[in-house]
């Protein structure tokens, strides 16, 4: 059998022993009456608050000026205060966070009472001090981490800027030893001493093209770009001039160039020259070994283009983008050429004739990589 069900509360009693605090007061806060659950949360007899303290007497030193400037001017505009976060001293104890409600009602003969409702908001308070505390943890650790990044900034400007002061200083004791090397090759030396100094000279040249390139990397990244020089040339001429030095250069390998179109341009002949002697030397150190290269030089009405290409095997799609950054290269076997400088000085050189780098690469057509600048 089913048991009878429990008997209803009377309306007083549900009210007297509600789960938030209920009360009531009058146009200046004193207490008219309060139900059980406030007054057992504050610690006072219902005989303790009617009649006898304020509300306001209730709050903090911040709550009392709250109620003063806010509660109270709100109420009577508007008729009505909604979730109004304030702590309430208890008569023994710590404060406690409340949210409140307010209505203010006319009874009648001029006179005003406030119905109040009042909830503990500890779990809602908790919540908030650790949302502020979160807060502050993050905004601490994107200042530290500002102040690191600001920290490997300097830090790293200060390594390129050492690099290009140590790479400016190295230029001159390679430039004696350079010409010592050349001095003693013109005495009376064996075959053997002749090549030895061949080696120094040679060592002494790989040298100073890798403090050139480590004073350009320099200027790149510290300063505004590489600087450039623009004067009237004609690319086809630059071209050829480069083709002879570097077939010295590498003797053992085809280097072939081939033209297209005709015309003068601007630009910086010595950049120019620069560039082509980089891109050879990167065909020649990742291209088929045996297999000629080739630099083509072509003009049209408004661009003209620098290409160097050789035969191999195909540059990964994924290796693209990363070439004409600083410090990257393909293979262990080039790694021992460079330091992974040259591509990024060519597009570096590009950038500063207001040009782009491009790189087309397969397996059976080889790799190609080409300098589109504006003639003017």
């Amino acid at each position: 059998m089913t048991q009878p069900a429990e008997p209803w509360p009377d309306a007083f009693t549900a009210i007297q022993d509600a789960a938030c605090g209920l009360a009531q007061t009058d146009g200046e806060g004193v207490f008219l009456w309060a139900n059980r659950t406030l007054c057992h949360w504050v610690g006072y007899e219902p005989g303790e608050l009617a009649g006898r303290k304020k509300l306001q007497e209730l709050f903090t030193m911040g709550g009392r000026i709250f109620h003063q400037t806010h509660w109270q001017p709100l109420l009577q505009m508007q008729g009505s205060v909604s979730e109004v976060k304030l702590e309430l001293v208890p008569k023994v104890g710590p404060g406690i966070p409340m949210v409140m409600n307010a209505i203010r009602r006319d009874r009648g003969g001029g006179g005003w009472v406030h119905e109040i409702a009042l909830y503990v908001a500890r779990d809602r308070d908790k919540y908030e001090r650790e949302l502020v505390s979160s807060r502050r943890k993050l905004e601490d650790a994107v200042t530290e981490a500002k102040r690191l990044q600001a920290e490997a900034k300097d830090r790293a400007l200060f390594a390129e800027q050492m690099v290009g002061i140590v790479s400016h200083d190295l230029r001159n004791p390679l430039s004696t030893i350079q010409m010592g090397a050349v001095l003693l090759s013109r005495g009376e030396v064996t075959p053997n001493q002749l090549n030895v100094l061949g080696r120094v000279t040679r060592a002494t040249e790989r040298a100073n093209r890798l403090i050139a390139d480590l004073l350009d990397f320099t200027q790149a990244r510290v300063g505004n770009g590489l600087s450039v020089t623009r004067k009237p040339v004609l690319p086809h001429r630059i071209a050829a001039d480069s083709v002879d030095e570097l077939t010295l250069a590498f003797p053992d390998r085809q280097l072939r160039h081939a033209q297209e179109g005709e015309g003068e341009c601007l630009a910086d002949p010595d950049r120019l020259a620069q560039m082509i002697g980089n891109l050879v030397a990167n065909a020649m150190a990742y291209g088929q070994p045996g297999t000629p290269v080739t630099v083509t030089s072509r003009v049209d009405e408004r661009e003209f283009t620098l290409a160097v290409h050789n035969l191999g095997p195909e540059i990964p799609q994924s290796l693209r983008p990363e070439l004409f950054k600083p410090m990257s290269r393909g293979d262990e076997a080039g790694a021992q050429r460079s330091v992974g400088l040259g591509l990024y000085i060519v597009n570096e050189i590009a950038k500063a004739h207001g040009g782009v780098m491009a790189v087309e690469s397969t397996a059976q057509a080889g790799t190609t990589f080409s300098a589109r600048l504006p003639r003017q």
